[in-house]
């Protein structure tokens, strides 16, 4: 084994993520469902939970999280400016925005279609008892004139501090077409942008090396609360779930890369792993936003221009691995309340699923809001979601993993299309040292 690949980021995070999800079983074992473990010293009794998981894991984890999330805003807006600037005819924004969107409204109703059939087929909820007590209070969406409306600030700086994302990339856009239209005044600003750029970038790399004991705090605190006996239970809805996504992910997109640009597929997913793990210890597309980029940009050879924008719209409407939770729970609520559910409802389901994902964009929760308003459409107890969301967790962390690697993969194929990836950086062998940074150079 070279010492590169004894290094390597993913090496370093899968083992930080087994490691976790190791500790976090032991401690559930250790401690009392709800309770804690004391341990009686001189003066005081140490407390295992309060010390262990709800003080090291926790905070480390969040603070890890929080530092992801804090490289969000800044990232999205001043990449996307830079590469807005970079178009050399900025009239292809009209034709790249609508071809990343069609693109992933069409790989969302693939995948509700597809979890419909598989649910159809696998019947995931015959025999299982309905319990007497299930409720849930479902939020409200917002119409998508409403969601039209709001994707224009009427003040950019309360949309950089709620951290809203289509309204930092509709301002982004607005502000990069009048720096690209302002002639020399815009060559400096833009050339400031590049600089702001290259250093936000360095970041996103140093804070990428700290993910390995990240994910660790993160798995630990998961699994040390992690119901099991609610996933035994529901065991056939999850692991059909589970399937569905593990096969939109690793047949779906690669044969839609392959039929569309006739890159290598296997590449892809080869190179996407250290994104997904980040997504899937994170359970959050926006907070994997930073690590996505660097993944499209620097490793899979998409242009900044392309990426700085299909990335952060990605990661806010794209919604492949909630359809797919959405196709499986209707079947799912439907046979546990012994209702029919005609031809024509599951189309619904596929229309109202698909068009929910750009209208429910940046709503909290979305996941269960959008599971509501399908439920609503054909006449579903909207309660019945009260049943699944005890394994919704661990399921929410997996669908993100194949949000951002739709997000990746639409990003390679719109980049293909524009003349604005370099194949010869896709086709290389994966170089982890793009994930890496040598801290004793900083030090210099």
């Amino acid at each position: 084994m070279n010492k590169e690949s004894a290094n390597s980021l993913t090496r370093r995070i899968v083992i930080g993520m087994f490691a976790g999800i190791l500790l976090g079983t032991i401690f559930q074992a250790m401690l009392p469902k709800g309770g804690d473990l004391l341990i009686p010293l001189y003066l005081f009794d140490f407390s295992v939970r309060g010390f262990f998981v709800d003080g090291i894991f926790e905070i480390g984890g969040k603070i890890f999280v929080s530092s992801l999330q804090m490289l969000v805003v800044p990232l999205v807006f001043v990449s996307l400016i830079c590469g807005t600037c970079s178009l050399n005819d900025t009239s292809k924004l009209g034709r790249i925005g609508g071809r990343a969107v069609g693109l992933y409204l069409l790989t969302t109703a693939i995948a509700i279609t597809l979890a419909i059939i598989a649910a159809l087929i696998v019947q995931p909820g015959e025999g299982v008892n309905m319990a007497s007590d299930v409720t849930y209070g479902a939020k409200e969406a917002p119409s998508l004139a409403q969601v039209i409306i709001n994707m224009f600030p009427s003040n950019p700086f309360d949309a950089f501090v709620e951290g809203n994302m289509l309204q930092i990339i509709v301002f982004a856009l607005l502000f990069g077409l009048a720096v690209a239209l302002a002639g020399k005044s815009g060559e400096r600003i833009a050339s400031m942008f590049e600089d702001f750029n290259e250093v936000i970038m360095r970041l996103v790399v140093i804070l990428m090396n700290l993910a390995p004991y990240g994910v660790f705090c993160l798995m630990t605190t998961l699994f040390t609360e992690l119901e099991f006996e609610k996933i035994t239970s529901l065991v056939k809805y999850f692991l059909l779930v589970l399937g569905v996504l593990v096969i939109h992910a690793l047949v779906t997109y690669p044969v839609i890369l392959k039929l569309m640009t006739g890159l290598n597929p296997v590449i892809f997913i080869k190179k996407l792993r250290t994104t997904a793990l980040f997504a899937f210890s994170t359970a959050s597309s926006n907070a994997t936003i930073p690590s996505t980029m660097n993944t499209t940009t620097k490793k899979l050879g998409v242009n900044n221009s392309i990426a700085s924008f299909t990335v952060p719209l990605g990661a806010t409407i794209n919604m492949d691995g909630t359809a797919i939770m959405q196709g499986v729970a209707t079947v799912f609520i439907a046979q546990v309340f012994n209702i029919d559910l005609s031809v024509s409802d599951f189309l619904m389901v596929i229309v109202t699923a698909t068009l929910a994902s750009v209208g429910t964009a940046g709503v909290p929760g979305v996941g269960l809001i959008m599971l509501a308003m399908v439920l609503a459409q054909v006449g579903l107890p909207v309660e019945g979601i009260g049943l699944i969301i005890g394994v919704d967790r661990l399921l929410d962390m997996v669908r993100t993993a194949v949000n951002i690697t739709g997000d990746s993969m639409v990003t390679v194929i719109v980049g293909k299309s524009e003349g604005q990836l370099d194949e010869a950086v896709y086709n290389s062998e994966d170089d982890t040292s793009k994930d890496r940074i040598d801290f004793h150079h900083l030090k210099e």
